[in-house]
């Protein structure tokens, strides 16, 4: 909705700072937008002016006026290709405000970067080029502000001056607009007709456009009234780091993200539920009697409990959520595909844990808001999601505390960051559902078999040989006493995942199956033996890391694809070549070999029983198999 704020001067008062951003479609003008501002406010220095003045003649685009556009691209790549890449942040500051600004990249392939820069802000001047209106990106932009909790927004309607000023123009594009973020929750809107270039309605009212009767830009920033700071929220302490220089002291070291706290108050572990009480709150310059959001201290408690990094401090009456399952928001910014059912890193927090998106609620279309059905996530979209963690997380819902609700996917083997949720709530079911401890642990049960628990996973080409060197360990095995089971891919596929496919969905629900069966019977002291392609390979390092790195050998039956093709026992490359099958690995889907297998079986170097003999050795030098 349309807010007028007020245009008279805000009593004096204690200097505050409001956090912003600058976003929209590319070449709308962001960029240039916030230099215009820096400079007519007179926020540059002279120094940097000069340098500004002789950059605009090498790398401008303004003719032969200052291209402010290069005051906040910083990259060398930026300013060839006048684009914004990165984040750029200013700090400046006006007789009324400080102000933080957050310019951030309008390239779809840079989303990642805006909602990096729209996590920390309380404001968003969203820009539309007044020749073009309102745009996809423009939209994708506005729905990533709405979910990372911004709720004022000034639509920038830039490059007026080249459509004449024209009212009408404005006005159609400010009633568009409106429409479009009528459900997105925003508290204000306030469309201002600006031309960045020339400074109309930035700092100064413009008289070109003498029938636009609001506030300029700067003259909104000043005045807006955003309540600031986590002061108020309730006491979340997420601790980074054990801090242990002796015998004689233990504290536990971080950064208050919201409330406050007092040396005496009671604290509750959230994911444990110990309580104790705050001994000291201590810093490099001294103790402090209290502490609050944004301190670093270090806190000293009365009673010795376990807490490690990752755990949340709160306050026994106000604790957060405890939950192996939440639903949440989910902006992907990978090329590949996030797929429900395999395995992340995610990291809330200081919290690390394993996790996965279960079910894919729906996506959400940008452009209309429109719920859709989808199977996967690909680059820059957005959707509802189930998520599962290994172990219970601690958080609060992202509208109640960002610091604390939000979270971001990263890869197990590329450690690249590839996605970013919003916790919306916990998922009901998970408060009747809790791990059961049991009496009778894995050591136990292994030792009644006289042998160590392990996953033996036999990887490689369809016809490689996998299969059947599988079956020659499991007889050995079997007649060395020893207790194995055998898990074969096609034998799956006939029950436990009978009722999954080939896609890549459908793949990654297969292998997360098969590990977690592997684990259960692992733990039950088995000798699991796996015969699955699995072709990739951070799909195998997530069932390593699921089953135990010390317990997981992976064996690499290494076939040349032709020699696998000569022998096709099961007809599949010649179904391949005849175009009845297609994503066949090794052929049109690729198969990623182990770098360092534990066991590498050269099958055209050396008999299957050699090969078997082999497996077995391993087990021998690993201890597995004396108990």
């Amino acid at each position: 909705m349309f807010v007028k704020p007020a245009t008279e001067a805000v009593p004096a008062r204690t200097k505050d700072q409001l956090r912003f951003i600058t976003c929209g479609s590319v070449d709308d003008g962001k960029s240039t937008l916030i230099g215009r501002l820096l400079h007519d406010s007179k926020m540059i220095y002279h120094d940097q002016l000069t340098v500004l003045e002789r950059d605009s003649i090498k790398h401008g685009s303004a003719g032969n006026d200052i291209d402010f556009a290069l005051l906040m691209d910083g990259l060398e790549a930026e300013r060839e290709q006048g684009i914004t890449i990165d984040v750029a942040y200013r700090f400046f500051t006006t007789p009324r405000r400080s102000f933080m600004v957050a310019d951030t990249p309008g390239h779809e392939q840079y989303t990642r970067n805006m909602a990096t820069g729209a996590s920390h802000a309380q404001l968003a001047i969203i820009l539309i080029d007044a020749r073009k209106g309102v745009m996809v990106q423009t939209r994708r932009h506005s729905f990533i502000c709405s979910l990372l909790g911004i709720r004022h927004v000034v639509l920038a309607v830039n490059k007026i001056d080249l459509v004449a000023y024209n009212k009408e123009c404005f006005d159609r594009i400010a009633r568009d607009y409106l429409a479009f973020a009528a459900g997105l929750g925003f508290t204000s809107i306030v469309p201002i007709p600006i031309s960045g270039r020339y400074g109309d309605n930035v700092v100064d009212r413009s008289a070109h456009a003498n029938w636009y009767d609001g506030p300029c830009l700067l003259e909104h920033l000043e005045s807006i009234d955003i309540p600031s700071g986590t002061a108020g929220q309730a006491f979340r302490f997420p601790v980074q780091w054990v801090n242990r220089p002796n015998p004689d002291f233990r504290g536990y070291a971080g950064t208050v993200a919201s409330g406050r706290i007092s040396a005496g108050d009671e604290i509750v572990v959230a994911a444990s539920g110990r309580t104790t009480r705050i001994k000291r709150i201590v810093t490099h310059d001294g103790d402090l009697v209290g502490a609050e959001a944004g301190d670093a201290v270090t806190i000293t408690l009365e009673d010795e409990i376990d807490i490690g990094r990752g755990d949340i401090l709160s306050r026994p009456d106000d604790r957060p959520k405890v939950a192996g399952q939440f639903a949440a928001y989910v902006i992907w910014m990978d090329k590949e595909p996030l797929a429900p059912g395999r395995n992340y890193v995610l990291r809330i927090g200081s919290q690390t844990i394993t996790g996965s998106i279960s079910a894919i609620r729906h996506r959400i279309d940008v452009n209309t808001c429109e719920h859709l059905a989808a199977g996967m996530l690909s680059l820059n979209e957005i959707a509802f999601c189930d998520v599962a963690t290994a172990m219970p997380a601690v958080f609060d819902p992202y509208d109640l505390n960002r610091k604390t609700g939000s979270f971001i996917f990263i890869d197990h083997y590329t450690n690249r960051t590839v996605g970013a949720g919003m916790i919306a709530f916990p998922l009901r079911r998970d408060t009747n559902i809790a791990r059961q401890a049991l009496s009778v642990d894995r050591r136990e049960r292994a030792a009644l078999k006289n042998q160590k628990p392990c996953v033996i996973w036999f990887t490689g080409l369809s016809g490689a040989g996998k299969t059947t060197i599988a079956n020659l360990v499991d007889q050995k095995l079997c007649g060395m006493s020893r207790h194995a089971m055998l898990l074969d891919g096609d034998n799956l596929r006939h029950g436990l995942n009978a009722d999954l496919g080939f896609s890549e969905t459908d793949r990654v629900e297969n292998i997360r199956r098969v590990a977690e069966v592997a684990k259960l019977m692992a733990d039950s002291g088995l000798i699991v033996i796996c015969s699955f392609i699995s072709p990739s390979r951070a799909e195998r390092d997530r069932v390593r890391g699921l089953v135990g790195k010390e317990e997981f050998i992976e064996v690499f039956v290494d076939t040349p694809i032709e020699e696998c093709a000569r022998r096709d026992p099961k007809g599949l490359y010649s179904k391949v070549k005849s175009g009845k099958i297609k994503n066949f690995t090794g052929i049109d889907s690729c198969y990623e070999a182990p770098t360092t297998p534990d066991v590498h079986l050269r099958t055209m170097e050396q008999t299957l029983e050699h090969s078997a003999e082999a497996v077995v050795d391993v087990l021998m030098a690993r201890s597995i198999l004396d108990g």
